[in-house]
């Protein structure tokens, strides 16, 4: 229903085309080969954003005996590697093939660039031209970026480094023909920054045109208004705009006019980029997220934050408050964009909060991309700061990548009050298939002492509702009835404290103050990596329409005394 005719033709013609390359691999790498210049490379001036970031990141030793860490997981892979391990993900095993690795080697001495010589032998003896999962467009694209980068510190070893070129041009007559239209999104961001290393690479003028007029068309589309990039996940936006650097810087140092909507696009993207950083240096991990590293952070070189109480990211759906010692950022927009679905997940109107600078209230984050309980649960309503009704996610999630009805948000009111408390009021109609058809509406009300969230669930019918909180395990959470929080400060650890009433409007019941649940739970702090946490959460069945106040209190750490040190 949402993709474009367009999407559906591409896929149709890709699918066709990937099965006859599958046949006659030979004769599509000949038919598609790149011609390769006299002297092949990028500029001298010239250096990836990856190129000091990720060479730390991979033991040379580990990789010269075929070694992998890769997603937080390590798989000893023998020597001649084995490239294809039938046990591994899907992503695990892009990631093999993504070559990144490889920065880890050129970083080194000779003995570590006589190990990259051998694993560029191994790797073409064993992959076929055109065969998933080392043929797959993305991860070629991104092992075309590498290539080109890592030739230079071949240039001592003539061989290799032709080897080594002729690779590259097979890598861009492969992109030329395989870019990812069907799916758009970052995929075809790192299509042609993979066709523009190429181009440049190659001193080839209508391979770098081709990919300036497709880069064109994306940045108007994926570059929202606010700065924002549209699958709304913070950290795809850092992956897209240290692309967007990177082929810009490329560009320029390769002696090309600097192309202002691309210039343009940076500006706007480091402004957004600045706005969402948290106090911490994190991200919130809306959506497909995972953290991402300080250096990197960093070398993206974000705008300034603001000391305005609040900002409102009007075109990304993001409004963040900062009053005293509270930093929330609330999801009050779409899900995602039309299309691509993959990186959507069910939390709208949820929110992250930092309280004194510390994480306090966070998202559950994204550990895996295959099909499975543990990906259905990250991308579901339940694994996130908002409101569920009868047991159901808002936006229809399914599968590891797909997305079909969709809540529809409304921002409804964003504003300081003269007395200086941020109020911000947003809705959505997700639950409009249930019985009824139920719209859920949240206000935040935030001051120094006190963050208020009003939900109010319309429409008929009698339904289950659930409301949650996910706090990092350093967080205490002490339950205390509404507007009288009863708990003492001595503790060496943050404490928060929950209280949630609710009202029906149909019935003859008064306020009910609703009992707080504490549970253990996990959330993700990156692929593969899950970490301790506690869940807070609240069950009643009511009939609608209804009202639910949640009272979050922060509560100031006193000084422990010397002796009270542990």
């Amino acid at each position: 229903m949402h993709l474009h005719p367009t999407q559906v033709a591409y896929r149709l013609r890709v699918t066709a085309q990937r099965w006859a390359v599958r046949r006659k691999p030979d004769r599509y790498a000949t038919r598609w080969q790149a011609a390769l210049p006299a002297n092949p490379g990028l500029p001298a001036g010239f250096r990836a954003i990856d190129e000091p970031l990720l060479a730390r990141d991979w033991s040379p030793a580990d990789l010269a005996m075929g070694r992998f860490d890769l997603l937080n997981e390590s798989r000893d892979l023998g020597w001649p590697v084995n490239w294809e391990p039938a046990d591994a993900t899907q992503l695990w095993s892009f990631h093999l093939h993504y070559w990144e690795w490889a920065w880890a080697l050129v970083a080194g001495g000779d003995q570590e660039r006589a190990t990259l010589i051998d694993l560029i032998d191994q790797w073409e003896q064993a992959t076929t031209f055109g065969h998933w999962d080392a043929w797959a467009p993305y991860p070629a694209s991104l092992r075309a970026w590498v290539l080109v980068n890592i030739h230079r510190h071949l240039a001592d070893q003539p061989e290799a480094a032709h080897r080594l070129s002729r690779l590259v041009a097979r890598h861009a007559g492969f992109l030329a023909h395989n870019l990812e239209l069907d799916v758009g999104g970052n995929h075809i961001i790192k299509n042609i920054k993979g066709l523009i290393g190429c181009g440049v690479f190659l001193d080839d003028h209508a391979l770098i045109d081709v990919a300036l007029r497709h880069l064109m068309r994306e940045l108007g589309v994926q570059v929202l208004p606010d700065g924002g990039h549209y699958e709304l996940s913070p950290s795809y936006h850092c992956q897209v705009l240290a692309d967007l650097i990177d082929m810009a810087d490329l560009l320029a140092a390769d002696g090309r006019p600097a192309v202002p909507d691309l210039d343009d696009a940076i500006s706007r993207m480091r402004v957004w980029l600045g706005l969402m950083v948290m106090p911490d240096g994190s991200l919130p991990l809306f959506n497909d997220c995972e953290p991402v590293a300080s250096e990197r952070l960093a070398a993206l070189r974000p705008g300034p934050g603001s000391s305005q109480p609040l900002t409102v990211l009007a075109d990304s759906g993001y409004a963040v408050a900062r009053v005293g010692p509270v930093h929330l950022v609330a999801d009050v927009g779409q899900p995602g964009p039309p299309t691509p679905p993959g990186h959507i997940h069910a939390d709208c109107l949820s929110f992250a909060l930092h309280l004194n600078g510390q994480p306090t209230v966070v998202d559950s984050g994204t550990s895996e991309y295959g099909a499975g309980p543990r990906r259905a649960h990250e991308r579901s309503t339940a694994a996130h700061n908002t409101v569920e009704v009868d047991g159901h996610s808002q936006s229809e999630v399914f599968g590891a990548f797909r997305t079909g009805r969709r809540a529809r948000a409304t921002l409804e009111r964003a504003e300081v009050t003269s007395d200086g408390v941020v109020e911000i009021v947003a809705s959505h109609d997700g639950y409009r298939f249930l019985p009824g058809r139920p719209r859920h509406r949240r206000s935040w009300r935030i001051t120094p002492a006190l963050i208020e969230l009003l939900d109010e669930v319309t429409g008929s019918e009698t339904h289950r509702v659930s409301a949650r909180l996910h706090l990092p395990a350093s967080v205490e959470v002490v339950t205390s009835a509404l507007d009288n929080p009863t708990c003492s400060a001595d503790q060496p650890h943050q404490r928060l404290s929950v209280s949630v009433s609710a009202r029906s409007a149909v019935g003859a019941t008064a306020d009910e103050e609703l009992s707080v649940q504490v549970s253990p739970t996990e959330v993700a702090q990156g692929f593969g990596h899950l970490v301790a946490a506690s869940l807070a959460e609240t069950h009643v069945t009511v009939e609608l329409p209804a009202t639910f106040v949640t009272q979050l209190r922060p509560h100031p750490q006193k000084a422990l005394r010397s002796a009270d040190r542990p």
